[in-house]
């Protein structure tokens, strides 16, 4: 009697990320373009489109410029645009999830159809996911709206939400077919929207490339000060590395315990739902890279000069690079190193984080030494004071 069968294949995903401005300006073709390429011959396609609702309210003529470019789409049908509440709440939200699977199926949108979203990393993932597991799988379009999502989790593959007070607990890795960012949204920000996105860019360099690390030094004081130019330049390079990343690392769909692109997430995943979200993601990642930097210069991998040059940048771009959760606690011991384990069990079982060697060049390790770590928070703490750059 034959024993075992076996089956193996590959698929292969492609997908393109645009830069404009004035997306649904009707004169913009970049959008209408890209649907005619993907029309499919002899069937109506649907448009569920899907809103932050704070994205709606700081651009008020949003809708009827959707609905006004949509109509100009040949072979393409708008179906009634969805508003949602956005930021990290949306994702602890199951019913707003739930209205997401009803929408996708009151309004026809199969897997020829397209669900779009519209928002902040937060949203994106909400839609991602949902149009992940309907139908085992609808087109989906991203059209991130912060400096966060334009330059790393909007020009991924994961989506999520959260489960269980677990951050992205559930989830899918699912590519868009397509990513859409204009900054144009960029411009109603809060300032610390503005900022916080620039921690995922600071994280890339530091793992990846000097050089961007190093042009960012140069170019803090106009990022900070909201200059439009150099923010375009590092959404566009952040983007580039981390689709490099996805593409040429091995693991895109993250089936290993290498976790690079997580630079700095171990104790941001903790801080997050510590703070009750108060903290934006991308705060609570450079709290992560000042702490990880700086246990990186206990363990004398880099230099006390390059420790202090992340620190100075991550404060330079209004930053946060301390929390009073780093702090020891009754028993000795900080919350946000409680993370630890929990991260362990994000990974699959085996602990992994990414520490640096040199700026531009990380290294994984397997386990972190807790005194070491307490030595580096209270270290931190002390540099943060001078600067004061503490939680805002």
């Amino acid at each position: 009697m034959r024993s075992s069968l076996e089956q193996a294949f590959q698929v292969s995903y492609h997908y393109q990320v645009f830069f404009t401005t004035g997306l649904f300006d009707t004169a913009n073709p970049v959008f209408a373009e890209f649907l005619a390429s993907r029309r499919s011959e002899g069937l109506q396609q649907q448009l569920l489109f899907v809103i932050d609702e704070g994205v709606a309210v700081h651009h008020p003529q949003l809708v009827a410029q959707v609905t006004a470019y949509a109509a100009t789409l040949a072979d393409f049908s708008l179906a009634p645009i969805l508003v949602l509440p956005g930021g990290e709440a949306s994702k602890n939200n199951t019913a707003l999830f739930d209205q997401l699977i009803r929408a996708v199926e009151q309004y026809g949108i199969d897997r020829h159809s397209y669900l779009v979203a519209i928002g902040g990393g937060s949203l994106l993932d909400l839609a991602g996911y949902a149009a992940a597991v309907a139908h085992r799988g609808v087109r989906h379009i991203r059209i991130p709206t912060t400096v966060l999502s334009q330059n790393d989790s909007g020009v991924g593959v994961k989506n999520g939400i959260n489960y269980q007070g677990k951050k992205n607990f559930l989830g899918t890795f699912a590519p868009p077919a397509a990513v859409f960012n204009d900054s144009d949204f960029l411009l109603t920000l809060h300032d610390r929207d503005w900022a916080a996105g620039m921690a995922e860019a600071v994280k890339v360099a530091l793992i990846k490339d000097a050089g961007f690390f190093a042009w960012m030094e140069r170019a803090a004081s106009a990022l900070a000060a909201r200059d439009m130019a150099p923010m375009q330049e590092l959404i566009y390079q952040c983007a580039a590395l981390h689709m490099a990343h996805i593409g040429r690392g091995g693991d895109p769909f993250e089936s290993g315990s290498s976790r690079p692109l997580d630079f700095g997430h171990w104790s941001a995943h903790k801080l997050e739902p510590l703070t009750r979200f108060e903290l934006r993601h991308g705060e609570a990642v450079s709290i992560g890279i000042a702490l990880d930097s700086v246990y990186s210069y206990t363990l004398g991998w880099i230099s006390e000069a390059d420790m202090l040059r992340i620190v100075h940048l991550l404060a330079g771009l209004g930053l946060p690079v301390w929390h009073p959760l780093l702090d020891a606690q009754e028993g000795g011991e900080s919350p946000v190193i409680k993370g630890l384990e929990e991260f362990r069990e994000h990974l699959g079982g085996r602990l992994t984080i990414t520490l640096l060697r040199a700026v531009g060049r990380g290294e994984e390790v397997h386990q972190m030494d807790l005194e070491k770590l307490k030595q580096a928070a209270a270290l931190l703490k002390s540099i943060a004071a001078s600067l004061h750059a503490l939680v805002p």
